[in-house]
């Protein structure tokens, strides 16, 4: 009756550890990523009354079973469903992410790692992304600044919100197109205007400016044109031209376009006269197809400066290229692609053709080279922060530009299920679960990914928790059943003396 007294006593122990494990599940039912427990019970011990005796083969006695009297139960583990996934939570903050998979983020509380699937974070004072419930700093890798790409070694505190990443670097135009069709019956190319095209473009500080360029038709050669640069304004529309030397040269803060060009011109009676036209190339055509006259070319008077272009080229198959130096800011030659020359933009007239278009043409001149590289950029504010699913943080901003800023890593165990709670959604490695390598892996190494804009929640299934405490109540309400009978049983033994 005693043992029975102990076995009931080690039953309402071992159901009322059940029933706390119960209850802080259903405490936690809307923590972020949390993970649910549960409880496995095992028998306690055994007293052994009378040890298994084998069969007597002289005698023919068979073999008998121990005798075995249990002591009730115990807790044999506390298992957390740590790889089950839990459901997402719409949010859309950019700094909420759940990982899908059975990776972990690791923070940092400024001495040690811990690793969490709690994925709401927050750009603390000091432009560090932190979690919202701690403050810890949430790690990964940086940007190597030479290459911009990322360049992974122990992981560190990702700063995303600097000075520098706050703004996107202005970028200087070197490049530019003039392309498109010149018809020769557009009456836009006999008048004194002509047909106007405008180019923008940045220097080297993002400032922007605006070329003016007029197409004039040649009097009397049909297929033959030229281009004009007319003014050159400012973003407050105010021109930065200055002064034309002797030569014919117009400069303005150090900026040269063209030369003086002498053009035959005949007049409505017939009589022929030379023309000098300042700023200006000749666009030739035959059949349609354009070779460029400018620099150096036929009927060209050069300058004093000498020639600053290139000579002649076949329009329709080489890229033929037009240079002139920007006002103000000279580029930095270590800002600029191989092959460019500090502070000159290089036209491209190649896409130029002189075809049919019922008296409308189409040309028209556009910052980039035919792959829409050297526009230039003016200076640019951040917009607006993404994560990838690889965790790469990318700014976006409103120069249509974007900046890798860092890349968060993951930490991977060979036993997740061994890693010991710390509360605030944190755990620490031990050395049943596997040791971390202050590195960590790229989530997606594992087949895992992280998602921006949603929250992980709560693994914990209620309808199987109530399930659990209906059976654990019956089961602790039974064992103290054992004790009430066995009081009783030792009632009745003592009023036996009665």
């Amino acid at each position: 009756m005693m043992r029975s007294l102990f076995a009931g006593v080690a039953g309402l122990k071992t159901h009322q550890t059940r029933m706390d494990v119960i209850g802080n599940n259903i405490a936690n039912v809307n923590t972020t990523a949390y993970k649910s427990q549960s409880m496995v019970f095992s028998d306690l011990m055994y007293q052994t009354t009378r040890a298994a005796s084998g069969a007597n083969a002289t005698t023919g006695v068979g073999g008998v079973n121990a005798r075995q009297i249990g002591l009730g139960s115990k807790t044999s583990s506390i298992k957390t469903a740590i790889t089950s996934q839990g459901a997402a939570q719409s949010t859309n903050d950019p700094f909420d992410i759940m990982i899908n998979g059975s990776s972990f983020f690791i923070v940092n509380n400024g001495q040690e790692n811990f690793f969490t699937r709690d994925g709401s974070f927050y750009i603390d004072g000091a432009g560090n992304l932190v979690m919202t419930s701690t403050g810890y700093n949430l790690m990964g890798w940086g940007v190597n600044e030479e290459t911009g790409e990322i360049q992974k070694g122990n992981v560190q505190p990702l700063k995303i919100m600097t000075t520098e990443n706050m703004t996107y670097d202005p970028q200087v135009t070197t490049d530019a197109v003039i392309d498109g069709i010149i018809d020769r019956f557009d009456t836009d190319l006999d008048t004194t205007e002509g047909r106007i095209m405008n180019l923008e473009f940045f220097d080297n500080q993002g400032y922007k400016y605006t070329a003016q360029f007029s197409v004039h038709d040649v009097d009397g050669e049909h297929g033959k044109f030229y281009v004009q640069l007319d003014q050159i304004k400012d973003a407050d529309g105010k021109s930065v031209f200055s002064t034309t030397d002797a030569n014919g040269v117009t400069t303005f803060n150090g900026v040269i376009f063209g030369k003086n060009i002498t053009i035959p011109s005949v007049a409505a009676d017939g009589t022929a006269t030379i023309k000098t036209v300042k700023n200006a190339v000749i666009l030739s055509f035959v059949d349609g197809k354009g070779t460029f006259e400018g620099v150096g070319g036929d009927g060209y008077t050069a300058g004093a400066n000498g020639a600053i272009g290139t000579v002649q080229g076949t329009l329709s198959k080489d890229p033929i290229s037009l240079t002139f130096t920007q006002p103000n800011f000279l580029a930095n030659q270590d800002d600029l692609p191989a092959g460019k020359t500090p502070g000159v933009i290089s036209i491209d007239f190649s896409g130029c053709l002189n075809y049919n278009k019922n008296g409308t043409s189409t040309m028209g001149a556009l910052a980039g080279d035919k792959k829409g590289l050297g526009a230039g950029l003016k200076v640019g504010e951040m917009s607006g922060v993404t994560v990838q699913k690889d965790g790469k943080i990318y700014a976006t901003y409103d120069n249509g530009q974007r900046k890798l800023l860092g890349q968060i890593a993951a930490a991977s165990f060979a036993n997740p299920s061994g890693l010991a709670k710390q509360g605030d959604n944190l755990y620490s490695s031990t050395m049943n679960s596997g040791e971390f390598d202050g590195v960590g892996i790229d989530i997606t190494a594992d087949g895992g990914y992280m998602e921006s804009g949603v929250l992980e929640m709560s693994n914990v299934d209620l309808a199987a928790e109530f399930t659990e405490m209906i059976t654990t109540q019956r089961g602790f309400q039974a064992n103290s059943r054992i004790i009430t009978v066995s009081d009783t049983l030792l009632e009745e033994l003592t009023n036996l003396k009665r």
